[in-house]
Protein backbone atom coordinates (compact mmCIF):
# COMPACT_ATOMS: atom_id res chain seq x y z
CA UNK A 1 0.00 0.00 0.00
CA UNK A 2 2.67 2.04 0.94
CA UNK A 3 4.21 1.80 -2.57
CA UNK A 4 1.43 2.34 -4.27
CA UNK A 5 0.73 5.28 -2.35
CA UNK A 6 4.32 6.86 -3.18
CA UNK A 7 4.03 5.85 -7.14
CA UNK A 8 0.77 7.92 -7.28
CA UNK A 9 2.54 10.52 -5.62
CA UNK A 10 5.39 10.43 -7.86
CA UNK A 11 3.03 10.53 -10.97
CA UNK A 12 1.46 13.67 -9.37
CA UNK A 13 4.20 15.36 -9.34
CA UNK A 14 5.14 14.69 -12.80
CA UNK A 15 1.86 15.46 -14.17
CA UNK A 16 1.95 19.03 -12.23
CA UNK A 17 -1.16 18.56 -10.55
CA UNK A 18 0.87 19.88 -6.92
CA UNK A 19 2.79 21.76 -8.97
CA UNK A 20 2.84 25.87 -8.85
CA UNK A 21 5.09 26.10 -11.70
CA UNK A 22 3.94 27.07 -15.07
CA UNK A 23 6.13 26.76 -17.98
CA UNK A 24 5.94 29.45 -21.21
CA UNK A 25 8.32 28.71 -23.85
CA UNK A 26 8.96 30.59 -27.60
CA UNK A 27 7.85 29.28 -30.09
CA UNK A 28 9.74 31.79 -32.49
CA UNK A 29 8.46 30.53 -36.14
CA UNK A 30 4.77 30.74 -34.99
CA UNK A 31 4.60 33.71 -32.76
CA UNK A 32 2.99 32.09 -30.08
CA UNK A 33 3.86 31.47 -26.71
CA UNK A 34 3.37 27.59 -25.62
CA UNK A 35 2.01 27.10 -21.84
CA UNK A 36 2.87 23.77 -20.30
CA UNK A 37 1.52 22.40 -16.94
CA UNK A 38 3.11 19.64 -15.68
CA UNK A 39 4.11 17.07 -18.87
CA UNK A 40 1.09 18.48 -20.94
CA UNK A 41 0.43 21.19 -23.27
CA UNK A 42 -2.27 23.11 -22.07
CA UNK A 43 -2.79 25.78 -24.17
CA UNK A 44 -1.31 28.59 -26.67
CA UNK A 45 -1.15 32.24 -26.84
CA UNK A 46 -1.17 33.72 -30.48
CA UNK A 47 -0.41 36.67 -32.30
CA UNK A 48 2.75 37.83 -30.59
CA UNK A 49 4.51 39.67 -33.41
CA UNK A 50 8.43 38.69 -34.29
CA UNK A 51 9.40 35.98 -31.45
CA UNK A 52 12.64 35.84 -32.78
CA UNK A 53 14.87 36.28 -29.73
CA UNK A 54 11.85 37.31 -27.44
CA UNK A 55 12.07 38.27 -24.07
CA UNK A 56 9.57 36.97 -21.23
CA UNK A 57 9.37 38.60 -17.78
CA UNK A 58 6.85 38.66 -14.57
CA UNK A 59 6.05 41.05 -12.26
CA UNK A 60 3.23 38.97 -9.84
CA UNK A 61 0.65 37.78 -12.32
CA UNK A 62 1.42 40.00 -14.77
CA UNK A 63 3.47 38.69 -18.25
CA UNK A 64 5.62 40.99 -20.42
CA UNK A 65 7.15 39.81 -23.32
CA UNK A 66 9.08 41.86 -26.07
CA UNK A 67 9.56 41.15 -29.35
CA UNK A 68 12.70 41.55 -32.32
CA UNK A 69 10.16 44.19 -33.98
CA UNK A 70 9.79 46.24 -30.96
CA UNK A 71 6.57 45.45 -29.37
CA UNK A 72 6.06 45.21 -25.77
CA UNK A 73 2.89 42.42 -25.25
CA UNK A 74 1.10 42.60 -21.80
CA UNK A 75 -0.75 39.16 -21.32
CA UNK A 76 -2.16 37.09 -18.14
CA UNK A 77 0.16 34.25 -17.28
CA UNK A 78 -2.87 32.81 -15.15
CA UNK A 79 -5.70 33.11 -17.76
CA UNK A 80 -3.44 32.44 -20.49
CA UNK A 81 -4.44 35.36 -22.51
CA UNK A 82 -2.61 38.52 -24.51
CA UNK A 83 -4.00 41.37 -23.09
CA UNK A 84 -2.62 45.15 -24.84
CA UNK A 85 0.35 45.45 -26.76
CA UNK A 86 2.49 48.93 -27.44
CA UNK A 87 5.16 49.72 -29.95
CA UNK A 88 7.95 51.18 -28.89
CA UNK A 89 10.37 51.08 -31.83
CA UNK A 90 10.98 48.84 -35.24
CA UNK A 91 13.52 46.90 -33.05
CA UNK A 92 13.84 46.27 -29.06
CA UNK A 93 17.27 44.49 -27.39
CA UNK A 94 16.05 44.35 -23.53
CA UNK A 95 13.68 45.30 -20.85
CA UNK A 96 12.91 45.42 -16.83
CA UNK A 97 10.35 45.22 -15.10
CA UNK A 98 9.62 46.82 -11.66
CA UNK A 99 6.79 47.28 -9.32
CA UNK A 100 6.46 50.89 -11.16
CA UNK A 101 7.40 51.00 -14.84
CA UNK A 102 8.62 49.20 -17.35
CA UNK A 103 12.15 50.61 -19.31
CA UNK A 104 12.97 49.10 -22.92
CA UNK A 105 16.29 49.67 -24.39
CA UNK A 106 15.60 50.01 -28.25
CA UNK A 107 18.09 49.96 -31.12
CA UNK A 108 16.21 51.27 -33.95
CA UNK A 109 14.96 54.83 -32.62
CA UNK A 110 18.03 55.38 -30.45
CA UNK A 111 15.75 55.34 -27.16
CA UNK A 112 15.15 54.40 -24.13
CA UNK A 113 11.41 53.99 -23.15
CA UNK A 114 9.58 54.34 -20.22
CA UNK A 115 6.25 52.72 -19.89
CA UNK A 116 3.94 51.62 -17.13
CA UNK A 117 2.47 48.27 -16.26
CA UNK A 118 -0.56 48.97 -18.70
CA UNK A 119 1.72 49.64 -21.52
CA UNK A 120 0.86 53.05 -21.01
CA UNK A 121 4.24 56.01 -22.66
CA UNK A 122 5.02 57.52 -19.38
CA UNK A 123 8.96 59.14 -20.98
CA UNK A 124 10.98 58.95 -23.51
CA UNK A 125 14.94 59.33 -22.64
CA UNK A 126 16.43 59.94 -26.28
CA UNK A 127 19.95 58.71 -26.33
CA UNK A 128 21.19 59.12 -30.30
CA UNK A 129 22.56 55.52 -29.74
CA UNK A 130 21.85 52.05 -29.79
CA UNK A 131 21.10 51.25 -26.29
CA UNK A 132 21.76 47.48 -24.69
CA UNK A 133 22.49 45.87 -21.10
CA UNK A 134 19.50 48.02 -19.09
CA UNK A 135 19.22 47.53 -15.56
CA UNK A 136 18.12 49.04 -12.04
CA UNK A 137 19.21 49.24 -8.68
CA UNK A 138 17.24 51.25 -6.09
CA UNK A 139 16.16 54.54 -8.17
CA UNK A 140 18.58 54.04 -10.30
CA UNK A 141 18.27 53.07 -14.33
CA UNK A 142 21.90 52.06 -16.12
CA UNK A 143 22.12 51.05 -19.44
CA UNK A 144 24.96 51.19 -22.37
CA UNK A 145 24.99 53.18 -25.28
CA UNK A 146 26.85 51.12 -27.73
CA UNK A 147 27.26 53.94 -30.29
CA UNK A 148 28.70 55.94 -27.93
CA UNK A 149 30.84 53.70 -25.58
CA UNK A 150 29.47 55.19 -22.82
CA UNK A 151 27.36 54.07 -19.81
CA UNK A 152 24.35 56.63 -18.35
CA UNK A 153 22.91 56.02 -14.91
CA UNK A 154 19.31 57.91 -14.90
CA UNK A 155 17.82 58.79 -11.38
CA UNK A 156 14.13 58.43 -10.39
CA UNK A 157 13.44 62.37 -9.06
CA UNK A 158 9.83 60.60 -8.39
CA UNK A 159 10.33 57.56 -6.45
CA UNK A 160 7.74 58.28 -3.96
CA UNK A 161 4.79 59.04 -6.64
CA UNK A 162 3.10 56.34 -8.79
CA UNK A 163 5.32 56.89 -11.73
CA UNK A 164 8.86 57.27 -12.47
CA UNK A 165 10.48 60.72 -14.10
CA UNK A 166 14.26 60.40 -14.47
CA UNK A 167 17.00 62.08 -15.37
CA UNK A 168 20.60 62.21 -15.81
CA UNK A 169 22.50 61.41 -12.62
CA UNK A 170 26.42 60.63 -13.82
CA UNK A 171 27.58 59.66 -17.45
CA UNK A 172 30.84 57.84 -17.44
CA UNK A 173 32.25 58.25 -20.96
CA UNK A 174 34.85 56.21 -23.32
CA UNK A 175 34.17 53.12 -21.02
CA UNK A 176 35.29 51.19 -23.49
CA UNK A 177 34.71 49.76 -27.59
CA UNK A 178 31.46 48.57 -28.74
CA UNK A 179 29.21 48.23 -24.93
CA UNK A 180 26.78 45.19 -25.93
CA UNK A 181 25.37 44.02 -22.36
CA UNK A 182 25.67 44.13 -18.90
CA UNK A 183 24.84 42.72 -15.60
CA UNK A 184 24.60 43.03 -11.83
CA UNK A 185 26.20 41.98 -8.90
CA UNK A 186 25.16 43.19 -5.84
CA UNK A 187 25.44 47.00 -6.26
CA UNK A 188 27.63 46.32 -8.92
CA UNK A 189 26.73 47.11 -12.88
CA UNK A 190 29.24 45.11 -15.56
CA UNK A 191 29.00 46.40 -19.04
CA UNK A 192 30.92 43.62 -21.26
CA UNK A 193 32.54 45.77 -24.82
CA UNK A 194 33.26 43.35 -28.31
CA UNK A 195 36.31 44.99 -28.88
CA UNK A 196 38.29 45.71 -25.21
CA UNK A 197 40.09 43.00 -23.15
CA UNK A 198 38.06 43.73 -19.76
CA UNK A 199 34.82 44.46 -18.41
CA UNK A 200 33.67 48.11 -17.23
CA UNK A 201 32.08 48.51 -13.68
CA UNK A 202 30.23 50.96 -11.90
CA UNK A 203 29.94 50.69 -8.12
CA UNK A 204 26.34 52.18 -7.97
CA UNK A 205 26.89 53.12 -4.39
CA UNK A 206 30.04 55.24 -4.71
CA UNK A 207 29.38 56.02 -8.66
CA UNK A 208 32.44 55.45 -9.47
CA UNK A 209 34.15 53.24 -12.67
CA UNK A 210 37.02 51.00 -13.25
CA UNK A 211 38.29 48.63 -15.35
CA UNK A 212 38.83 45.19 -14.56
CA UNK A 213 41.25 43.29 -17.61
CA UNK A 214 39.53 39.47 -18.07
CA UNK A 215 43.28 37.94 -18.10
CA UNK A 216 43.72 34.47 -18.34
CA UNK A 217 46.65 34.20 -15.84
CA UNK A 218 49.94 34.98 -18.09
CA UNK A 219 47.80 34.18 -21.22
CA UNK A 220 46.37 36.61 -23.48
CA UNK A 221 43.08 38.51 -22.59
CA UNK A 222 39.45 37.36 -22.97
CA UNK A 223 38.01 39.33 -25.96
CA UNK A 224 34.21 39.83 -27.68
CA UNK A 225 32.82 37.87 -24.50
CA UNK A 226 29.32 36.76 -25.35
CA UNK A 227 26.08 37.96 -24.24
CA UNK A 228 25.67 38.42 -20.05
CA UNK A 229 22.66 36.33 -20.42
CA UNK A 230 24.78 33.33 -20.81
CA UNK A 231 27.07 34.00 -17.68
CA UNK A 232 26.27 32.46 -14.40
CA UNK A 233 27.20 33.50 -10.72
CA UNK A 234 28.25 31.34 -8.16
CA UNK A 235 29.03 32.90 -5.18
CA UNK A 236 32.85 34.58 -5.91
CA UNK A 237 32.36 32.29 -8.92
CA UNK A 238 32.02 34.01 -12.08
CA UNK A 239 31.12 31.36 -15.48
CA UNK A 240 32.00 32.72 -18.94
CA UNK A 241 31.27 30.65 -22.09
CA UNK A 242 34.44 30.89 -24.34
CA UNK A 243 34.36 32.37 -27.77
CA UNK A 244 35.70 30.53 -30.01
CA UNK A 245 37.19 27.88 -27.71
CA UNK A 246 36.36 24.63 -26.43
CA UNK A 247 36.18 25.51 -22.23
CA UNK A 248 33.83 27.84 -19.81
CA UNK A 249 36.54 30.25 -18.27
CA UNK A 250 36.16 30.46 -14.18
CA UNK A 251 36.70 33.41 -12.82
CA UNK A 252 37.00 34.78 -9.13
CA UNK A 253 36.30 38.14 -7.03
CA UNK A 254 37.16 41.41 -9.27
CA UNK A 255 37.79 38.71 -12.20
CA UNK A 256 40.31 37.26 -11.07
CA UNK A 257 40.69 33.92 -13.02
CA UNK A 258 40.94 30.85 -11.96
CA UNK A 259 40.87 28.17 -14.37
CA UNK A 260 39.17 27.04 -17.45
CA UNK A 261 36.80 23.84 -17.65
CA UNK A 262 37.43 22.01 -21.43
CA UNK A 263 34.10 21.39 -22.78
CA UNK A 264 33.41 18.94 -26.14
CA UNK A 265 32.10 21.71 -28.17
CA UNK A 266 32.12 25.64 -28.00
CA UNK A 267 29.67 26.39 -25.70
CA UNK A 268 27.47 29.26 -25.63
CA UNK A 269 24.56 29.11 -22.80
CA UNK A 270 25.60 28.62 -19.11
CA UNK A 271 22.81 28.03 -16.37
CA UNK A 272 23.26 27.00 -12.70
CA UNK A 273 21.20 25.08 -10.80
CA UNK A 274 18.79 26.60 -8.11
CA UNK A 275 21.46 25.36 -5.27
CA UNK A 276 24.15 26.50 -7.35
CA UNK A 277 25.86 22.81 -7.51
CA UNK A 278 25.55 22.28 -11.12
CA UNK A 279 26.14 24.17 -14.31
CA UNK A 280 24.30 23.22 -17.69
CA UNK A 281 26.24 24.06 -20.77
CA UNK A 282 24.77 24.41 -24.33
CA UNK A 283 27.06 24.07 -27.63
CA UNK A 284 26.83 25.63 -31.37
CA UNK A 285 27.48 23.95 -34.69
CA UNK A 286 27.55 20.07 -34.70
CA UNK A 287 27.35 19.91 -30.86
CA UNK A 288 24.01 21.85 -30.94
CA UNK A 289 22.19 18.47 -29.82
CA UNK A 290 24.93 17.80 -26.93
CA UNK A 291 24.30 19.41 -23.02
CA UNK A 292 27.19 18.81 -20.28
CA UNK A 293 26.54 19.25 -16.48
CA UNK A 294 29.35 20.80 -14.58
CA UNK A 295 30.09 20.25 -10.90
CA UNK A 296 30.79 24.06 -9.73
CA UNK A 297 32.96 22.59 -6.30
CA UNK A 298 35.37 19.82 -8.42
CA UNK A 299 34.81 22.56 -11.76
CA UNK A 300 34.64 18.70 -13.78
CA UNK A 301 31.85 17.54 -16.26
CA UNK A 302 30.24 15.15 -14.67
CA UNK A 303 27.28 14.46 -16.79
CA UNK A 304 26.85 14.84 -20.75
CA UNK A 305 23.43 14.35 -22.19
CA UNK A 306 22.79 14.07 -25.84
CA UNK A 307 19.89 14.57 -27.85
CA UNK A 308 17.81 13.87 -30.94
CA UNK A 309 18.02 17.85 -32.00
CA UNK A 310 19.43 21.36 -31.95
CA UNK A 311 18.97 22.38 -28.36
CA UNK A 312 18.41 26.28 -28.05
CA UNK A 313 17.92 26.78 -24.30
CA UNK A 314 17.72 25.45 -21.39
CA UNK A 315 15.77 26.66 -17.74
CA UNK A 316 16.18 24.51 -14.51
CA UNK A 317 12.83 24.09 -12.16
CA UNK A 318 12.53 25.80 -8.94
CA UNK A 319 10.03 23.50 -7.21
CA UNK A 320 10.87 20.38 -8.92
CA UNK A 321 14.14 18.37 -9.46
CA UNK A 322 13.49 18.84 -13.34
CA UNK A 323 15.73 20.55 -16.02
CA UNK A 324 13.61 21.43 -19.40
CA UNK A 325 15.02 21.65 -22.54
CA UNK A 326 14.08 23.23 -25.91
CA UNK A 327 14.74 20.95 -28.79
CA UNK A 328 14.34 23.05 -31.63
CA UNK A 329 14.62 21.05 -34.85
CA UNK A 330 12.35 18.11 -33.16
CA UNK A 331 9.76 20.19 -32.61
CA UNK A 332 9.57 19.27 -28.47
CA UNK A 333 10.31 20.49 -24.80
CA UNK A 334 12.03 17.94 -23.25
CA UNK A 335 12.17 17.38 -19.00
CA UNK A 336 15.23 15.68 -17.57
CA UNK A 337 15.11 14.08 -13.58
CA UNK A 338 18.10 16.25 -12.03
CA UNK A 339 18.74 13.31 -9.39
CA UNK A 340 19.22 10.43 -11.95
CA UNK A 341 20.26 12.28 -15.06
CA UNK A 342 17.39 10.43 -16.94
CA UNK A 343 14.72 12.39 -19.52
CA UNK A 344 11.03 11.34 -18.05
CA UNK A 345 9.31 13.10 -20.10
CA UNK A 346 9.05 14.91 -23.29
CA UNK A 347 6.03 17.86 -24.60
CA UNK A 348 5.15 18.85 -28.47
CA UNK A 349 5.87 21.81 -28.84
CA UNK A 350 6.53 23.68 -32.69
CA UNK A 351 10.24 24.72 -32.96
CA UNK A 352 10.47 25.92 -29.29
CA UNK A 353 13.76 28.06 -28.07
CA UNK A 354 13.45 30.67 -24.87
CA UNK A 355 11.52 29.09 -21.74
CA UNK A 356 10.33 30.85 -18.96
CA UNK A 357 8.60 30.12 -15.75
CA UNK A 358 5.67 31.70 -14.02
CA UNK A 359 4.84 30.61 -10.78
CA UNK A 360 5.27 30.94 -6.59
CA UNK A 361 8.46 30.68 -6.89
CA UNK A 362 9.41 32.67 -10.21
CA UNK A 363 7.43 35.75 -9.76
CA UNK A 364 9.24 38.74 -9.04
Amino acid sequence: MKKLLSVLLLSLIWSGCLAAEKLFVIEREDSSLAVIVGNRLVNRILDMHNFNHAVVKFYKDEGFAITRDGYVIKFDPVGEKKLKEYRTSKSAIGFIVTPRYLAIANYDNKTVEILDHDLNPVQTIETGSKNVGIKHYRNYLVFALMDRDSLWVMEDTAADKPLPKFSVKKIFENVGVAPFDAMLDSHFYIAGFFNSPYVGVIDLEKLTFRKLPLQLGDKKPVLKVPHFGFWSLSGDKKFIPAVGDNRVFVFGKDFKYITSIETEGLPVFTSLSPDKKYLAVTFSGKHFPIVQIIDTSSLRVIERLEFSGKILHLRWSKEKPLLYFSNNSDNKLEAVNTSSWKRVFEVPVRHPSGIFIHGSSHRY
